[in-house]
């Protein structure tokens, strides 16, 4: 059975920035550059860029080109034994993060509506949390399901859908030809328009004037590297699927500096139209900056708001942002839905469109608790258990399995025979030791301080059975499929490598 193939290299460029570039990069990197010292926290975010992020991001361009399969199929052909941690990526990235991010695409798409006549009234931060999520008292009371965030879930369902259905090159590889230009130029018009209004100078000089003495702080440190880390999708299994559908002779290294650095520069182009809304607002309302700034959601659907109801022509501004975001999370959520499909297919060899539509379809019953009262709350711990655990669980085992189980120099060398930019020796090392070392960090820490007071202070009960629950039912799944026997002779055909480069378990 034939593999299908991107059309062109920068079709696979535009896809790997669409699944890299989300909905964080608009509101969480700028959040977190303001915590930590503004400009200053670009030093620790480049550093951990060029240390983790890139180094991690060649690395899964790497296996899924040289070993020419989707997650779970290029690491049971370094291992049959590690097969399943294929399937766990692709499992709870599917049936986790994607039921989840298609709710808040329904925020965006009812916001986008509400943006017409400014519906959500003088009291945005009312309006969003009482009166249209009517978030309830705790995750265990589910409450009704919210009519309009279940058809904004399905319209983003049925969006993800038609693109995934239609293939690599008629459907994601076309799709986001189209996005990915469109949300540059609806950001650039927010940036222009955002640095335009009065008091814009003064949130984009919090935003980008450095202070260092922050540096010596090391969650600030441990911020950056788990930016870097899940804005560039690493974990997912998505960077690997869409490397096995480049051809033999591709720029790997080439296009990771790419990804990495359009991703990165998209992010702080981002932060410039939010930060200026923000010293808008505290221009006109008279307070300080820090009084109107609120972390990640509540800058979107609470903060922008209240700017837009400010500003000259605030519904056109608001329409754009809203429609910026969704955008951006349509691309993100295509490449989830594509990693996985690619992966089933790739073992099993059922028919593509029709494991796209059931898969759609799962996923759009699963996404049904985050339109309930609780949904926001489901929310929460739903993504910090899969963000803060799984995700970096699979980063360190990934690096362990192939840095350690695997001819890493073979896969080193493969990348600098097809590849502008050569990888020096120290790859492997960065890999071998310093990104797990760093992950680890990051994994200890958090555990640590949640063993001494629960996450958000939520019950251990629904933090058990919704949490770690769900990252258990997911790995449970991904040992089922793991135990299945191949259908096709994918995994039979090896890599592209030269024969040295097997297998060292």
């Amino acid at each position: 059975m034939s593999r299908e193939q991107w059309r062109s290299q920068s079709g696979f460029l535009l896809a790997a920035v669409g699944s890299a570039i989300g909905l964080g990069n608009i509101w969480r990197f700028s959040y977190l550059a303001y915590e930590h010292g503004g400009g200053a926290f670009l030093l620790p975010y480049l550093i951990a860029l060029v240390t983790a992020g890139g180094p991690l991001l060649v690395l899964e361009y790497a296996i899924g080109h040289e070993r020419v399969g989707s997650a779970p199929l290029a690491y049971s052909k370094i291992h049959p034994r590690w097969e399943w941690l294929g399937w766990w990526a692709v499992t709870f990235v599917m049936f986790g993060i994607v039921l989840y991010y298609t709710a808040i695409m329904s925020w965006c798409l009812n916001y986008f509506i509400l943006s017409i006549d400014l519906g959500w009234g003088k009291d945005p931060n009312a309006y969003f949390f009482s009166g249209f999520l009517e978030v309830s008292d705790s995750p265990n009371q589910i409450g009704g399901v919210r009519g309009k965030i279940l058809a904004g879930i399905a319209v983003a369902w049925f969006a993800s859908w038609i693109i995934v259905y239609r293939g690599v090159q008629g459907g994601i590889e076309r799709a986001n030809k189209v996005m990915m230009p469109l949300l540059l130029v609806l950001t650039l018009i927010l940036v222009a328009w955002s640095a335009s209004l009065e008091g814009a100078t003064v949130g984009l000089r919090a935003y980008l004037t450095p202070d260092f003495s922050q540096l010596s702080d090391p969650k600030v440190w441990i911020d950056a590297y788990s930016q870097i880390f899940f804005t560039l999708s690493l974990g997912f299994g998505i960077m690997i699927a869409y490397a096995s559908y480049l051809p033999e002779r591709s720029d790997i290294t080439g296009h990771a500096v790419l990804t990495a650095g359009i991703n990165s520069g998209y992010s702080l182009l981002a932060g410039c139209a939010v930060f200026s809304v923000l010293g808008f607002m505290a221009y006109n309302q008279g307070k300080d900056l820090s009084d109107v700034v609120t972390q990640s959601i509540g800058l979107a659907f609470v903060a922008y708001p209240t700017a837009i109801g400010l500003m000259p022509a605030g519904p056109v501004f608001g329409a754009v942002f809203f429609l910026c975001l969704f955008v951006a999370g349509l691309s993100s959520v295509i490449s989830i839905i594509e990693a996985f499909v690619s992966a089933a297919v790739d073992k099993f060899g059922c028919s593509r469109r029709y494991l796209v539509s059931a898969v759609t379809a799962l996923g759009f019953l699963g996404s049904i608790v985050f339109s309930t009262r609780a949904g926001l709350l489901w929310l929460d711990i739903v993504d910090h258990f899969v963000t803060h655990y799984a995700l970096v669980v699979v980063g360190i085992l990934e690096c362990v399995v192939v840095g350690w189980l695997f001819s890493i120099s073979s896969l080193r060398h493969h990348v600098n025979r097809v590849s502008t930019f050569r990888l020096a020796r120290g790859w492997d090392w960065l890999i071998r030791l310093f990104v797990p070392g760093v992950l680890a960090v990051i994994l200890v820490g958090d555990l640590v301080r949640e063993l001494q007071r629960p996450y958000g202070r939520y019950s251990w009960a629904a933090l058990i059975w919704i949490g770690w629950g769900w990252l258990l039912l997911t790995l449970l799944l991904a040992f089922t499929i793991a135990s299945r026997p191949w259908r096709t002779n994918h995994r039979a055909l090896g890599g592209r490598s030269s024969p040295e480069a097997t297998d060292a378990g």
